[in-house]
């Protein structure tokens, strides 16, 4: 049996294979269906995250050197939200549907309707970035579905593993959610049992495995991954705003997570003027003493190796191999063949390469679809046209990170970046089998005899659909009449934002140049 750097063994391919079946047992008797049972395990849940904040902060300071404050934030703060919002409305994203749309025999006269089930027993494969937002997160909406759950976190957060194999035990329905520890052979074992949904986070690399693994037994697969996350800084940037938020997204859990910047374009007019202050905040945030450590060495020496091999100039970077350090490190001079280019870096390092905005988005169509792209400017024909001619799983402007946080938004990749959605009802609906249900009166089957054999071909006209938009033989593609749909601001300069008091006062003089919906 292999074992964590901790003397807790991992658990035994056999724990596994009893867990799930202790899950599918629980899963066929109906006991997660209930709205009772999900919404007190959901209260548990928060419960959980409660009483033991200060547990959590702890273990997080000891996988990642994390300040109790970062951790706060980056991971207590979206748990505690995701769980009051999926309480808040469990019933109305649970509850049956009606087909709107169904007309007035099937929707009227059939009943039409969409019916919400769980899919059943899924696993939840978690990350060591953020150990506690990453894995518990999904689990989160597939208890909120009705679903039984599996947990995997990563084993290189030693401390949050065994943490919350504690808590999880001690806080849920253990007929309903287990969660077992293992490296990558465990892993490997649990892959070859059959669930009804597997939720990844992680790299693509891994993914791969997850995927062929789950297409064995044909399961849907969520993946969370990554991607080399461009920052576009344009010469009408506000350039101290741009250089400060992609440092910040540096020194954040020193620059480990699939969000962060990778590298930076920065339009040759103001490349040195973006530097100096690059340079300047990335050494302000990390002499605060508040930078995480590089997780393991093995992944320290990674980090280092392609600094090294950069033929770039790097300026004020800091090592301390013994601890797993790396202050921020700005890289300029650099071209897309560079070494700090080959992949995704998930570290402290930032290169920064001259283009302009238009050229960027040539460079940034040629790699694979990244998870996120950052654009800072204040010209909204250049914010158009990097949205317009590039695909990425989100898009933050004039900041960073901040499009993972929007309430009631999908948050998920696109093709290298990963596939599938969560967060609040999307994060239910990634566990959510959607069932559509009809009810046809008996009474009905009169009218609908001509569908039987034999056929009669007096009853053609029966089946004809009359064209009811009205659209004529021969239109051109310019004859057709497009209405965009789109908010945004008419105005070129940001909103103002500042806290002032006893909450945020905001600028709203922009308002009146806000575009409604064009048709």
């Amino acid at each position: 049996m292999t074992t964590s750097s901790t003397t807790r063994p991992y658990a035994s391919l056999q724990e596994c294979k009893n867990a799930h079946a202790q899950l599918t047992d629980t899963f066929s008797t109906g006991k997660t269906k209930s709205l009772r049972w999900r919404k007190w395990q959901l209260k548990q849940f928060w419960w959980m995250l409660e009483d033991n904040q200060q547990a959590i902060t702890d273990a997080l300071a000891a996988d990642l050197r994390r300040h109790e404050m970062e951790s706060l934030t980056s991971d207590l703060l979206g748990l505690k939200t995701d769980i009051l919002e999926h309480l808040e409305h469990l019933e109305e994203w649970a509850a049956d549907e009606p087909v709107k749309s169904a007309g007035f025999i099937m929707g009227r006269l059939g009943k039409a309707r969409v019916r919400k089930e769980p899919l059943g027993v899924v696993l939840v494969i978690g990350a060591w970035n953020f150990p506690f937002l990453l894995t518990l997160q999904p689990v989160i909406a597939a208890i909120a579905a009705g679903c039984c759950v599996l947990i995997k976190p990563s084993e290189l957060s030693v401390a949050s593993q065994d943490l919350m194999a504690d808590l999880v035990s001690q806080y849920l329905d253990p007929q309903a959610v287990r969660l077992v520890t293992g490296g990558p052979q465990e892993t490997t074992g649990l892959l070859e049992l059959k669930f009804n949904q597997i939720f990844f986070t992680g790299s693509s690399k891994v993914a791969r495995y997850v995927s062929a693994a789950a297409a064995k037994h044909l399961t849907p697969t969520v993946l969370e991954l990554g991607g080399q996350g461009p920052a576009i800084v344009t010469s009408k940037a506000d350039v101290d705003l741009a250089a400060k938020c992609i440092a910040w997204a540096k020194f954040l859990n020193a620059g480990q997570i699939c969000l962060s910047v990778n590298h930076v374009f920065v339009d040759p007019k103001i490349h040195g003027a973006f530097v100096q202050k690059l340079v300047y905040w990335t050494n302000k945030f990390s002499t605060s003493g508040h930078m995480c450590k590089i997780v393991n060495r093995r992944n320290f020496d990674r980090l280092d190796k392609l600094l090294n091999d950069s033929k770039g100039n790097v300026h004020q970077v800091k090592v301390d191999r013994e601890h797993c350090m790396m202050s921020p490190a700005v890289v300029t001079d650099v071209d897309m063949k560079d070494s700090l280019l080959s992949e995704e870096l998930f570290g402290p390092i930032c290169p920064v390469i001259k283009r302009t905005y238009k050229d960027a988005v040539r460079d940034i169509k040629s790699l694979s679809q990244p998870l996120a792209i950052y654009m800072f400017s204040n010209e909204r024909s250049e914010i158009e046209y990097v949205l317009d001619n590039t695909n990425s799983g989100g898009v933050t402007i004039n900041d960073v990170l901040m499009h993972y946080a929007v309430p009631g938004a999908p948050f998920g990749g696109v093709g290298e970046s990963g596939m599938g959605y969560y967060h609040g009802k999307y994060g239910f609906m990634a566990f959510t089998h959607q069932r559509t249900i009809v009810e046809i009166p008996s009474w009905l089957h009169k009218l609908t005899g001509a569908r039987y054999p034999p056929y009669d071909v007096g009853n053609k006209g029966k089946v004809t659909v009359k064209n009811h938009l009205g659209f004529r033989r021969g239109e051109s593609m310019e004859d057709q009449t497009v209405g965009r749909y789109s908010y945004f601001c008419r105005g070129s300069g940001p909103v103002s934002l500042e806290l002032c008091g006893d909450g945020f006062v905001v600028d709203i003089s922009w308002v009146e140049s806000m575009i409604m919906p064009l048709i």
